[in-house]
């Protein structure tokens, strides 16, 4: 284990909002409390002040933007790399991948920093894809995303891949945790008729694979039993896919629905959300790679329902299995929201600590130190 300090660079398109985002953002500050020197490369974005706040560089450079003249800044970043002696260059998404290795392979092997990628996503199988694969070391963030990568890459060493989920921080998202009265007020104030409601909450930006037409088939379904149900949709539009909102918003309106789903926008505070909520649903048509909203929810103690496939398969399979219903089974989850209203089953009834942010960032320190 090396006793020297590290300069580590971590590289990702921005730093707007999401959980790659918010995951660097973590790493970066378990990087400078474990006395070794963090930047960030990145266009940019609002978490920047944030990250330079709790003690990281930021240095801004746009690689995310697919464009061939993107890699005219290869010559660039490996001159950049060698005037600052960098120990490690940790890339978080494809584009700025490609960019750090074509860097990184033409740097002499004596000067040479690590590579290290880490595979957020189950993204599309292809040569482009595929350098993600090109780590040194690979960081899987679940045992799906393992699976998936040795499977449609096998020619990956399996001895390169190091398996460290995601985590959370329990203190942030504590169990049993309710809002404060100025929250709840403001919230009443701004959605009212959410109030004495059964709320099932469905979070995600307004893009077509996060399930969206599906929550409004199951508020349907338990609308005719249950008069008290409210859907909340929270999340913001995506300004690439502004048609596949205004269909959401219309076809609300054509189901008679609009008393019953109420469309929030982007939030920040999805805690006391999750908290008034009486379930959370996880409703990705493609599978997802981990499945952060679910074990968020259930650090508060609040009941996912989730479709079994994926990383969110496998994270609730870890701590909240009944919540789990086949893929596009509406009608089971409708019957499950049922149970779970009847007091058939139970939300989690005490707190886990499985999914911890604590050991994330350990297990990442560690393998930092270790490689060099």
């Amino acid at each position: 284990m090396t006793k020297k300090p590290l300069k580590v660079v971590q590289m990702l398109p921005d730093l707007h909002s999401g959980g790659v985002e918010k995951g660097t953002l973590e790493i970066a500050k378990a990087i400078v409390e474990a006395g070794h020197k963090s930047i960030v490369i990145s266009s940019g974005g609002r978490l920047v002040k944030e990250l330079e706040q709790e003690g990281s560089e930021h240095v801004t450079w746009n690689l995310g933007k697919k464009s061939p003249l993107t890699f005219l800044q290869v010559r660039k970043l490996r001159v950049w790399l060698r005037e600052n002696k960098v120990d490690i260059i940790h890339a978080r998404s494809r584009l700025p991948a490609w960019i750090a290795w074509l860097a990184w392979r033409k740097i002499p092997n004596d000067i040479r920093p690590r590579f290290i990628t880490t595979m957020h996503g189950l993204n599309s199988v292809s040569r482009y894809s595929k350098v993600m694969t090109y780590g040194e070391k690979i960081i899987a963030v679940s045992d799906t995303v393992k699976k998936y990568l040795l499977k449609n890459y096998p020619d990956t060493e399996k001895s390169k891949i190091v398996t460290i989920a995601r985590g959370i921080d329990a203190e942030e998202f504590p169990f049993a945790y309710q809002p404060e009265a100025k929250w709840l007020e403001a919230w009443q104030k701004d959605f009212p008729q959410t109030e004495n409601k059964w709320l099932l909450t469905l979070p995600g930006r307004l893009t077509r694979l996060k399930g969206h037409h599906d929550f409004i088939d199951i508020i349907k379904l338990l609308k005719a039993k249950n008069p008290n149900v409210h859907g909340l949709i929270v999340g913001g539009e995506d300004p690439k896919r502004l048609q596949y909102a205004q269909e959401l918003y219309q076809r609300v309106k054509d189901e008679g629905l609009e008393d019953s789903i109420t469309f929030t926008g982007f939030r920040s505070d999805m805690k006391q959300i999750y908290a008034i909520s009486a379930t959370i649903f996880s409703l990705s048509t493609k599978p997802e790679s981990f499945g952060r909203t679910a074990v968020e929810a259930i650090s508060l103690g609040r009941a996912v329902i989730a479709y079994n496939h994926g990383g969110v398969g496998e994270t609730l399979g870890n701590i909240y299995p009944v919540g789990l219903v086949g893929l596009k089974d509406i009608k089971g989850i409708a019957a499950r929201c049922q149970e779970l209203f009847e007091g058939e089953i139970k939300p989690p009834a005490v707190a886990q600590n499985y999914y911890k942010k604590q050991t994330m960032l350990d297990k990442t320190i560690a393998l930092y130190e270790s490689i060099v």
